[in-house]
């Protein structure tokens, strides 16, 4: 019997990279080859020429309902210094490529998402959320934190008080609070969610590539520096861009619209 692989990446005629979490009896709650395979499959979009967007979901009914308990175990057994180096090693390495992954990353949140599960929507530059789905920072029922940067992420969407107040109560939130406090960007129906998702996708590989990934490197580099600083690196971004083919393709296109409007 064939053994089906905990994610699924394929590229379509767009370049549209969907990557699924795919362990759908488990809820997509990840293992330890889950994560392995998760950064892999990142890191080979990273690298894929022919991939501009990438778009995440979850196989079944659920987006990923956080880490896979059989797997906690394990990890309980551990040592506090295996434990740390299986996080650094593993786990992190998944919000460190997210962090330089010049291509725009889209989270389709099909269904809950909890924990870790959640954290990793966090990581994706943009977030749709189907109706029905539902949110929770649950690791302090069990009594732990988030050990994947979803502390790093969540106040930067919502605020400090905000996150804290869902770190500490391990609370539900829906689609509507969901979208109007700022941790997901669109709400659609569940059967809409994923032609909306690639709707959205499509849209942004439409466009000027190098320009994307400017506007990426420039809003997030601009969160750890001071207004000067990021003048300072953006006139260096607008100036390239200014050489590109794409720039003079655009200028082009413009001055045509414009001249036979005459």
């Amino acid at each position: 019997m064939s053994v089906e692989p905990p994610i699924l990446f394929a590229v379509d005629a767009d370049g549209i990279g969907t990557l699924t979490l795919n362990r759908p009896e488990q809820l997509n709650a990840f293992d330890m080859d889950m994560v392995d395979a998760w950064r892999a499959a990142l890191e080979s979009a990273e690298a894929d020429d022919s991939v501009k967007v990438i778009v995440v979901t979850g196989a079944g009914r659920a987006f990923c309902a956080g880490g896979d308990f059989e797997e906690m175990a394990k990890f309980s057994e551990m040592d506090s210094m295996q434990r740390k180096d299986f996080l650094y090693r593993h786990v992190h390495r998944i919000a460190l490529t997210l962090e330089r992954m010049e291509k725009p990353v889209i989270a389709a949140i099909n269904g809950a998402a909890r924990g870790a599960g959640l954290d990793m929507a966090l990581m994706c530059d943009i977030r749709l959320m189907a109706s029905s789905a539902t949110l929770a920072e649950t690791y302090i029922n069990i009594g732990l934190m988030a050990g994947d940067a979803g502390a790093w992420f969540l106040p930067r969407l919502i605020g400090t008080s905000r996150a804290l107040e869902l770190f500490w109560t391990g609370r539900v939130v829906g689609a509507e609070e969901a979208e109007r406090i700022g941790m997901v960007n669109r709400v659609v129906p569940d059967t809409e969610l994923m032609a909306a998702t690639y709707e959205m996708a499509r849209t942004i590989a439409s466009k000027p590539q190098q320009a994307l990934r400017f506007f990426r490197r420039a809003v997030y580099q601009s969160q750890a520096m001071a207004l000067a600083t990021h003048l300072d690196m953006v006139s260096s971004h607008m100036a390239i861009l200014e050489d590109t083919h794409e720039h003079r393709a655009g200028i082009a296109a413009f001055r045509n619209r414009s001249l036979t409007k005459k």
